[in-house]
């Protein structure tokens, strides 16, 4: 935090903690604020979890992400060493890297003349594992 130019408070920290250790990469405010709240840590309002998400993000500890839905989520910043692939249907979110998949986007790149510095890169589909079925309309040809 102290490097990234950020104060260090007991909210910040516990915060980063909770990105450090979670299972879940891809945490919204939401989802921190009722952590926090079947927890320990009452005392952290939802207000100061979005500021602090916001700081974060601008100290470039995390990326947003929107996953083509009005609510953000967040995940720490890796520098882009991974790509998602996302259900259109349930929104599950699973994180991928691929080496192939790394030297076709560097050489597409380098095809138009660019350099690629960060990249944000969204597959979407319906995962095999979808709890929510195909409505009648989309099995209609």
């Amino acid at each position: 935090l102290k490097s990234r130019g950020l104060k260090v408070t007991e909210p910040r920290l516990r915060i980063l903690k909770l990105f450090d250790k979670s299972d879940t990469r891809h945490l919204s405010a939401e989802d921190i604020y009722k952590f926090f709240q079947n927890g320990n840590y009452t005392d952290v309002s939802l207000a100061t979890i979005y500021r602090v998400l916001t700081q974060f993000e601008q100290a470039d500890l995390l990326i947003r992400h929107r996953f083509e839905s009005d609510k953000s989520v967040f995940e720490l910043n890796d520098n882009g060493l991974h790509d998602h692939l996302v259900c259109v249907r349930c929104g599950r979110v699973v994180e991928f890297f691929d080496t192939a998949f790394k030297k076709k986007r560097m050489q597409i790149a380098q095809q138009h003349g660019f350099e690629l510095g960060a990249h944000s890169i969204y597959l979407y589909g319906q995962c095999t594992k979808c709890p929510i079925p195909a409505s009648i309309d989309e099995e209609t040809p």
